[in-house]
């Protein structure tokens, strides 16, 4: 399993070398965008839009748009500056909740905790704290140049690390348009509810849940490979001799054109040769 960080994660003076690892993986289908008259794959390029050219990687910074078409430049030094500064910090467990305090709204990825070289018996220390005390553990970690806020608890035998979001990064709810303030609602329409709940309630099953699409476009794909209904993508056309010779040319008369000036009657104006004394017998014989 790749590491992604390598670190510590503390509570009081306990420290752990721990690494991390993705719990989780996006297995959405990608899908290519083709050009539909020639099957080949869409580029996509950047451009600036007040010079009008393609620009490169280098020729880009950082900046942050405080007002409309207002901007703040970050260098990369800067930058850097930053995020090792946050990157330096070990992992600190501040505060211990219960987990059922934290609203799922508040949860965004999972993440695998393992322990580094020498840290089994303090990984083993605080997975068996926190599965005792029913507790789970609130610390900061910095990942890919951002501060997270996150959960540290225990997964099947397993130390995880869940980031949450920041209390400023959830919406209020009170902005969502049209809900209702008051129930308004009938005891039998009520009850009929109830009951429909109570028949469909189970113990959570994790395995019999499957993403259904992701299945039928997999099919999909694979009847459509079986039958040969595939396309591949051209290489682009490199231009002969002959249209480098053309473009060539045009660009020398383009050149000569540019060289060339008129005056006001339209005739082309030359360059007056510099006239140079006729040479002497005496200097012809020299």
């Amino acid at each position: 399993m790749h590491t992604m960080w390598k670190g510590t994660i503390s509570f009081g003076l306990v420290n752990i070398p721990v690494k991390l690892h993705a719990a989780t993986e996006n297995k959405d289908i990608k899908l290519r965008n083709l050009h539909k008259e020639c099957e080949t794959p869409v580029q996509y390029e950047k451009i600036c839009p007040v010079c009008e050219k393609e620009i490169e990687n280098d020729d880009i910074v950082k900046a942050y748009e405080y007002a409309k078409n207002k901007f703040v430049v970050l260098d990369d030094e800067e930058l850097e500056k930053i995020k090792k500064e946050q990157q330096d910090k070990a992992v600190e467990i501040v505060d211990f909740v219960k987990l059922e305090e934290i609203d799922p709204v508040y949860f965004d990825r999972s993440y695998y905790l393992s322990p580094n070289e020498g840290g089994s018996k303090a990984y083993a220390l605080l997975r068996k704290s926190l599965k005792d005390t029913g507790k789970i553990g609130i610390a900061k970690i910095v990942i890919r140049s951002k501060e997270q806020l996150a959960i540290v608890r225990v997964y099947n035998n397993t130390i995880v690390m869940e980031t949450i979001h920041y209390p400023d990064e959830v919406r209020d709810t009170q902005h969502v348009p049209n809900v209702p303030a008051e129930d308004n609602l009938e005891e039998k329409e009520l009850d009929t509810a109830k009951m429909l709940i109570d028949q469909l309630t189970t113990e959570f099953d994790p395995e019999k849940y499957t993403d259904e699409y992701r299945t039928a476009l997999m099919e999909l794909i694979e009847e459509k490979k079986e039958n040969e209904e595939v396309t591949t993508a051209t290489d682009k056309p490199k231009p002969d001799n002959v249209t480098d010779l053309m473009e060539a040319l045009q660009a020398s008369l383009d050149r000569s054109k540019k060289g060339t000036k008129t005056t006001k009657s339209g005739k082309k104006k030359t360059t007056a040769k510099k006239k140079t004394a006729p040479k002497t017998k005496k200097a012809a014989s020299q």
